[in-house]
């Protein structure tokens, strides 16, 4: 189901004109993508305005709070409509408050069916003869990746409410970013076209790798001799291993760029891989390794609480 206009602004239903427009502005400015070079950045930017436009206009925001995702589905002389198809009844559908009827997936596969709006006018309309074509509404699921998945992209099969969906998945897809299936939303009324489905990405936490952006980040642990005396180790990343030099004196916390092993980026530069030194001592000791330390605290006059 699509993010709820009100949340997106940050507003409650209740919000007044003046309280929307400050909401939309101040979004507008922290997510416009001349400013904003985050690749999520757009997408947030579009949907803020989206919610806007709809939000900003009284006819508009009454019908949306009447039908939720449908709203564009409904004639605008929808009540005048439902009173003479009514004899006249005035009460109109689905009364005034809340969110009304939306059409949605449920998250991930297997989530409950949404409403099927056209047999909801063609039971209030005899068929729906009378108020033209009305265009099939804009759906949304979630699609859950690991981040293995996600670096490599590729083809997918889905099965949401009963229909099965082949989606490709681009290269270095980001969590919060959309995938558009198009003409495979919402169902239309006569000659108009359907909505599209729009996957929105979930990236799974991983057990070992962070990702920033298109930066990613791993911790690599390193014995005190590889950090006193440099080495070449071993890092993983989400496209295989890749070896990096530890430069002599390294210690916890120092950060050790893979350039381009980040998450790709199909639009531009890939991002970059951070490994992130962790100094780890043996946690039991060989009587040999204790006492060659005793040895080396004997010896050395390096004091770290007096190193900057």
């Amino acid at each position: 189901m699509a993010r709820d206009y009100y949340e997106v602004l940050g507003v409650p239903r209740g919000a007044g004109t003046d309280e929307i427009q400050q909401a939309y502005r101040k979004l507008a400015r922290k997510y416009h993508p001349d400013v904003n070079k985050d690749p999520t950045a757009e997408d947030k930017f579009k949907e803020a305005n989206e919610a806007y436009q709809v939000l900003s206009d009284p006819d508009t925001r009454k019908r949306y709070d009447r039908f939720g995702d449908d709203f564009r589905r409904v004639p605008e002389d929808y009540d005048e409509r439902v009173r003479a198809s009514a004899g006249g009844y005035g009460g109109g559908f689905g009364g005034g408050g809340g969110g009304g009827r939306r059409v949605h997936f449920g998250h991930g596969v297997g989530g409950e069916g949404g409403v099927d709006f056209e047999d909801l006018f063609g039971q209030m309309f005899g068929g729906g003869g009378g108020y033209g074509p009305i265009p099939g509404a804009d759906q949304e699921a979630e699609l859950e990746l690991t981040l293995e998945e996600a670096y490599r992209g590729g083809k997918r099969t889905l099965r949401l409410d009963g229909r099965q969906y082949d989606v490709d998945i681009p290269a270095g897809v980001l969590d919060g970013q959309r995938i558009r299936l198009a003409g495979q939303g919402g169902r239309s009324n006569g000659d108009a076209p359907p909505g599209d489905l729009y996957l929105v990405v979930r990236i799974k936490p991983h057990s070992r790798f962070r990702v920033q952006g298109r930066d990613i980040y791993v911790d690599l642990p390193v014995s005190p001799w590889e950090a006193v005396l440099g080495s070449t180790v071993v890092v993983p990343t989400p496209g295989g291993e890749a070896k990096v030099k530890v430069v002599p004196g390294s210690s916890t916390g120092r950060k050790l760029r893979l350039r381009g092993e980040g998450m790709p980026n199909p639009r531009g530069a890939n991002g970059n891989l951070y490994a992130e030194i962790k100094v780890m001592v043996p946690p039991k000791p060989t009587a040999r390794e204790r006492e060659l330390f005793e040895q080396l605290a004997t010896e050395s006059n390096f004091d770290p609480r007096k190193e900057t």
